[in-house]
């Protein structure tokens, strides 16, 4: 899954990303309100887990301005407000469920879990007879399973969002392998084919294709 956290703290911000990623999410993190939101409108996420304190616009108004805007993804709030009123202020202002600090990291995942699976719909991800199911890390095509190592998923998860649209190397490098700069090898080249022998060959159409001198796109 895709997540994206939005806490000011430093400490629990850097302890989350570490927790979520080594259990095999991908994880965007934002440390001020205006940031998270601003993220949350433009990008999409499986799943939001959101400080109620923050700097610039507080949790709940961040969840409330998601809500009026028709977005519905999935939200975890995280607070040391934690008494039943302030979880009825959370759960009213529109998000998901509400986890009050201290926490135990087991817990906050199966309540992530728990989330993700009451909107299945958002964790699976289809184009023509290739098939991804994000909760299950799990990749078909045609019913037939295909075996993909961790970063060969979330570059092909990145060119399933991005489906039908031209996926430059920069593009990649930031969103798959979060470098900022291009280290001059030939890491993209390298996984895009690997990636390419196991979702085309031996199936009647290829659906990842090379543009050249621009990059790479996934379209039936």
């Amino acid at each position: 899954m895709r997540i994206l956290v939005i806490e000011d703290d430093r400490e629990a911000g850097a302890y989350l990303v570490k927790g979520l990623t080594e259990s095999g999410h991908r994880v965007d993190l934002a440390e001020h309100g205006r940031t998270g939101l601003d993220i949350a409108r433009s990008e999409s996420f499986d799943a939001m887990i959101v400080d109620r304190m923050l700097p610039g616009i507080d949790g709940l108004s961040i969840i409330a301005a998601l809500r009026a805007a028709k977005n519905q993804t999935p939200v975890l709030v995280l607070s040391a407000l934690a008494d039943v009123d302030e979880r009825v202020k959370g759960l009213r202002a529109g998000c998901d469920d509400y986890l009050g600090k201290p926490f135990a990291f087991s817990e906050l995942l199966a309540r992530l879990e728990a989330l993700t699976r009451r909107s299945s719909a958002e964790t699976k991800l289809q184009l023509a007879d290739l098939e991804m199911d994000l909760l299950a890390r799990t990749v078909t095509r045609t019913g037939q399973t295909i075996e993909l190592l961790p970063r060969e998923f979330r570059l092909l998860e990145y060119l399933m969002r991005n489906a039908g649209h031209i996926v430059t190397r920069t593009m990649l490098l930031e969103k798959v392998w979060d470098h900022h700069f291009d280290p001059q090898t030939n890491v993209i080249d390298v996984h895009i084919s690997r990636l390419r022998q196991k979702i085309d060959r031996g199936f009647s159409s290829p659906l990842l294709h090379t543009i050249r001198g621009s990059g790479y796109t996934l379209r039936a």
